[in-house]
Order: C-alpha cells, then structure tokens, then sequence
C-alpha cells in the first residue's frame, strides 16, 4: 500500500498554535493517568534496577568498554533521549502533537517542543481540529 504524501501546494495558511494548554489539551481523568502511568513505569523499573545493583553495573560495563570512562559522557544522553522517547509516545498516543507549543507556554522547563520528536508512532488523529473553534465545540456540547 503506498502513502500517500500530503499536498503541499495548498492555498491557506497552516492553523495558528494554540492559545492556551485548554484549548490543545481536552484529555479526560483517566487519559492523564495513563500518561502519568506510562511515564512512571519506566521510571518504576529504573528505581528496581537500582536497587538491585544494575546502575553499578552498567557504569562498569560503559567504563570496561573501548571507549573507557569516556563512555560515562553518554550516559546522560541516552537517558534524557529514553526519557523523551516514552513521553513523546505517549503524548501522540493521546493524540497531542509534542512539537505544538500553546503560546502560553514554552522557555525553560518546558522546551521540549523545540526538539525532534523521539515518538515510535505518529500523532493520533482525532476528530476536533485545531482550526475548529473551541466556542463552537462548546455549543455542540451543550446542545446535545
């Protein structure tokens, strides 16, 4: 099955970045526990790993290497990159685009956007676009 590339030749201009987290973020009770969820497993992992011994371990194992203790540079960088991997899944598992900042939002701490997504899957279409009028949607609500 080819895919089909999107059409770049259009004449209106991309959506403007939302106002506020309220206007991008519209998850229920327990889809923010599930990213909570899925961003404490690993981190739950991490902790038992630790407690058994492996952080000694693959400190050893970075410094026996070739690279020596030069390898311990590394570590950071692949931890922080692991880190952004799970969140940015999961964000586009809930169908949060992670390279969308509110203008509300953004600088230090929260400059992930800035960066490549690290997401395994794409963003999760969903069916209210950003285009859409958050005042409109509210409307339909409240009439049915």
């Amino acid at each position: 099955m080819p895919i089909k590339m999107a059409d770049n030749n259009t004449s209106s201009p991309p959506p403007p970045p939302p106002a506020t987290m309220n206007e991008l973020d519209h998850r229920s009770l327990p889809a923010w526990c599930l990213s909570f969820g899925a961003a404490m497993v690993p981190f739950c992992a991490f902790c038992y790993g630790h407690s058994r011994g492996f952080t000694t371990k693959v400190v050893e194992r970075v410094v026996k290497s070739p690279v020596g203790v030069y390898g311990l540079f590394a570590l950071p960088f692949f931890t922080l990159g692991m880190e952004k991997s799970i969140y940015d899944t999961v964000q586009s598992w809930q169908g949060l685009d992670p390279n969308v900042v509110p203008a509300d939002r953004g600088g230090f701490p929260s400059g992930g956007a800035s960066l490549p997504s690290f997401s395994l899957i794409p963003v999760r279409k969903i069916a209210r676009r950003l285009t859409q009028a958050v005042e409109q949607e509210r409307e339909q609500q409240q009439q049915e």
